[in-house]
This record gives structure tokens, sequence and C-alpha cells, in this order.
């Protein structure tokens, strides 16, 4: 039974579920997952508990980037299947009271998209300013030291022009200039064509890049860069990326998403808190969910993620509503950081933190990153530095559905070699027993949606230490529960000096405490963790 908190909106209240479309499911033998595919599990994310599916790129590419080089925004990746497809996807979606968010890249497009092939032909061509040209300096180099995320440098010399063009990502990904006024109703008006079909929102791909300093000065250097990490954090990204006017294009896509009913945008912004915050606008009127990556980059310690969920929550603006996440498809899988131990531990606590969790496919199994030899990778961070072990294919490998060939997931060689242990570790070998991952996932889901605390409640932080963390949800008269969590392998001891805690245990790491009452205190042992309904 789910209740009702209709003062919040849906986007709020739900459960955000993650698929990468290629590894989702394949529905016809080509070893990449596709449209058809996800619509054959849907059932399966409906019984889970899932409300909100976000979907990464489905549009027409060039898939030097698997989707985040578009060359049409407006229509549908033949891997993928057709808009006929994506239509039956939506209406089954919206059938079953769930909602469909994409991801949209309006800060770089495919060099194949029609807007660059035009804006590359001739210095005078009307989409030449559509992207970002600017002459070599006099010796013949580029016209600043900017840098590819992907390696290298960020600027491509074009022999048709002579002229250079700006490239965040791989040089087949021209970026788009967002200062010019055509360029930014072109993109606006994507956003409608996709919200006129019934699309409930957008995750924004890299939002805070979309604007660059118009005097395209150099970044100053890292001095604190480690060999190990991306080439491009040689420099700090002072100029490159966080200006000012972004916020201002940010107000004008979700004037786009206010001329419809309770659509919303979610931003991929990776900033420190205070930059993040101004992405929920002066007003609340900039991204409804700038994505919050704190637990992504955490260390696995309970103090430190204490102190950060009460900085975070500190430094929300009125009425802008947290969100959290555990994982993505560009970084390591939550089991491959923590250990399956205490993946259950952070499952919990995503699903009981204040805010909007989003879960990446797979999570809700304990789906681990899958080594993939050198000859193997497809990402083209991976293959264009080599050295750094940066690929970010080992998070992107199929769905386990079951222990047949190729996990259910397609009767062709998949894309991605699968994890080896798919045999034993899927859905169809977890669904019905009640020690599984997925089963504990589905019960904190149920959870979370019957009781209003935990899905729109109050947050108050109780303790942290031990490598104990805890904290109480409450919402109006509903019942109140205390979350107690043990982010570590050794026994823990909870009590506080000034209040007397009682109540029962309804849901735990250890199904056999279930039922059992605390009273004033709570010997927690080693990855475990409990809710507590309070008296």
């Amino acid at each position: 039974m789910k209740v009702s908190t209709p003062q919040y909106l849906w986007w709020q209240r739900t459960i955000i579920y993650q698929i990468y479309p290629r590894s989702f499911q394949d529905s016809n033998g080509d070893g990449i997952g596709d449209l058809q595919g996800i619509i054959i599990r849907l059932n399966y994310l409906q019984s889970l508990g899932i409300e909100a599916i976000w979907l990464s790129p489905i549009f027409p590419s060039p898939m030097a980037d698997f989707g985040y080089d578009i060359s049409d925004y407006t229509g549908i990746e033949s891997l993928f299947g057709t808009m006929e497809d994506f239509d039956q996807l939506l209406s089954d979606i919206h059938e079953r009271g769930m909602k469909l968010i994409l991801d949209l890249v309006p800060n770089h497009s495919s060099d194949q998209h029609p807007w660059f092939l035009e804006s590359r032909s001739s210095k005078d061509n009307p989409k030449r300013d559509w992207y970002i040209w600017h002459d070599a300096k006099a010796d013949g180099s580029p016209p600043n030291n900017w840098l590819s995320v992907f390696g290298g440098g960020a600027w491509e010399w074009d022999h048709t022009t002579n002229q250079y063009y700006y490239h965040a990502f791989l040089k087949e990904q021209p970026d788009l200039n967002w200062r010019n006024p055509e360029l930014q109703k072109a993109m606006l008006d994507v956003m409608r064509f996709w919200l006129d079909k019934g699309v409930d929102g957008f995750r924004v791909d890299v939002m805070w890049y979309m604007i660059k300093d118009q005097e395209l000065r150099d970044n100053p250097v890292n001095p604190h860069y480690e060999q190990h990490r991306p080439t491009s954090e040689q420099l700090i990204d002072v100029y490159s990326t966080d200006q000012p006017e972004v916020l201002e294009i940010v107000k004008r896509m979700r004037e786009v998403l206010d001329e419809y009913d309770e659509r919303m945008m979610i931003g991929e912004i990776y900033l420190p808190i205070e930059r993040l915050m101004r992405y929920y606008g002066k007003s609340n009127d900039g991204a409804h969910l700038p994505f919050n990556f704190m637990l992504l980059s955490l260390p696995w310690d309970a103090e430190k993620i204490a102190a950060a969920i009460d900085e975070y929550e500190a430094a929300l603006p009125p009425d802008g509503w947290p969100n959290w996440v555990l994982g993505n498809h560009d970084r390591l899988r939550l089991v491959s950081r923590i250990g399956l131990n205490q993946a259950r531990i952070a499952a919990m606590l995503l699903l009981t933190l204040r805010g909007t969790p989003t879960i990446y496919y797979g999570e809700e199994i304990g789906m681990q990153d899958v080594n993939i030899p050198f000859e193997e990778i497809q990402d083209p961070q991976g293959l264009n530095m080599p050295d750094k072990n940066l690929s970010r294919d080992p998070c992107r490998t199929p769905m386990q559905w079951n222990s047949k060939v190729n996990a259910g997931f397609s009767s062709g060689k998949p894309w991605l070699r699968l994890s080896p242990d798919f045999s034993t570790n899927n859905v169809a070998a977890q669904r019905d027993i009640p020690e599984s991952m997925l089963f504990f996932y589905k019960r904190l889901i149920a959870l979370r949606k019957h009781e209003p605390a935990l899905a729109v409640g109050d947050y108050l932080s109780v303790y942290a230490g031990n490598g104990l963390l805890s904290f109480v949800r409450s919402f109006e008269s509903k019942p109140k529960f205390l979350i107690l969590l043990n982010l570590s392998p050794t026994p823990a001891f909870f009590k506080t000096e000034h209040s007397e805690w009682k109540g029962t245990i309804i849901l735990s790491t250890n199904p056999k405490l279930e039922g059992l009452r605390m009273k004033g205190s709570m010997e927690i042992n080693g990855d475990e963790g409990m809710i507590i309904s309070l008296d």
C-alpha cells in the first residue's frame, strides 16, 4: 500500500532507476539492449517498486561516445529501435503509473549532426556561430590551453575553414555555443518536442559545462595533479566550466519545463556544495534536482558521511529538494567500491535519507564491475588514456537476468562481456530468496513508499562515530523511524545521553532481528543496519 502525500510532487516522492539501454535487455539478438527489451522488463521494474525510469541517450548517434554524441536530437537510434517503439515504451510506462526521464545532451553534438556539418562548411554559414570556432595563435597553436576530458587538447584544427573548434570531450563531440540565441531556441525546441510527446523530464548531461569564458582565458595549472588521474585534471577548469551565465541558461530550460504540468529536470553537476546549490536557481527556478554525487566520492566512513549529509542539508536553499546517488554509468559500481556486505548498508542509507534517490541498474542484485581485457575495451576514455585504467566499461556490463545463455540478456554475443558470476548472481536466482539483495531492495522500497516519514519526512542527525551512523526521519503525526547503520565490520554500541530510545525493529540487514524491541540502547554487529519504528 502506498500512502498519499499530495503536497509533494511525483519527483519528490519517487525513486529513480537509471537504465543504460545498451546493457539492459536485448530483444533482437544483436547483443545490444534496445527499447523493446526495456518494454519486456517493465513488469520487473514495477514489481521492484520503481516509479520513474531514466534512460541514458537513445537518439541517433555514430556512437563515438555511446550515444553522448548525438546526430539527431529528435530521432531514435536504429540500434535501439524506432520512434514507434519509443511511443509504445512511453505509453506502457504511463499505463503503469510510472514516469520517463530522458537524457538530454545540450553541451555538445556529434560532428555528424547537420548543424555541425553546416557550421564547418564555411566561415559565413548561418550556423557557424552555433559552435565555438576560433583562429589559431600567431604560431599556429590552439587558442588556449584547455584540455579534453577524454585526453589530449580540447581544440581540433579544421582544414576546410582554417580555424579551431572546441570539444570538451572527443573531437567527434564539438561543443555547442550556448551564447548564440538561435542555438538556444533550437535546443529549447528539442525539449518541447519530447515534452509534447509526454516525456516527464530530463537528466541534463554536464550541465555545468554549457557556457565557457567569453575571453577563452587559459585554465590555471593544478599543483595537486596526480599521475593516475585523467590528464584533463592537470588544469583547474576555472574558465571552461561553471561560468555565471550558465545559470541563466538553466533558468530558460526550466521555463520551458514550466510550460507543462509537473515536468522536471535533473542536472549532472560535479561541483563543491556551495557551487552546486546555485543550480537550484535564485528563486528555486533552476534545476529541480542538481545531482548530489557526495556518496560516490566520499570515503565510506560514518563520521565523514554524517558531516557531509549535515553540510548538504544546511546548504539547501529554501524549498530546494535533496537527492542522493550511489552509482551511475561513469563510476565504479557500489559493490566494487565498498564490498557486498556494506552494499546493503548503503542501500538502507540511500532509501532512508531525505530526498529523491537514484538507483543504477543492477545495484539491486549486487552487480560488480567486470574486468574487461584491454583488447575488448570500447570506452573512449579508457582507450585514449590506456595507462590510467579509466575505462568505464566495467560498470556498464549487461544486466544479469538469469543463469541461461548470456544471462538472459541476449541470444547473441553481448556487446560487453558478462560478469563470470552471472550464473549464480542474477534476478531469477534472487527473486524469491528472503536473504537476497533483491529481496532486501524490494522490502526497503516498499517500506519507503508506505511510510511518509521515509518518503518525504524531516531528517534529524542523531550520532556518528565508531563506524556508526544514526538519524531519525519524521513526518507530521505519522510514525517516526530511527535508522542505525554500522559502516564498519566491527560491532558497535548505540546509546545517547539525553534520549531514551524505545521502539521495534521493523527492517534489518539481519531479518532475525525484526520484531525485537529496543529499549534505550542497542548493540549492532558489523555490517549491520536496522530501521526502528519509535514508540
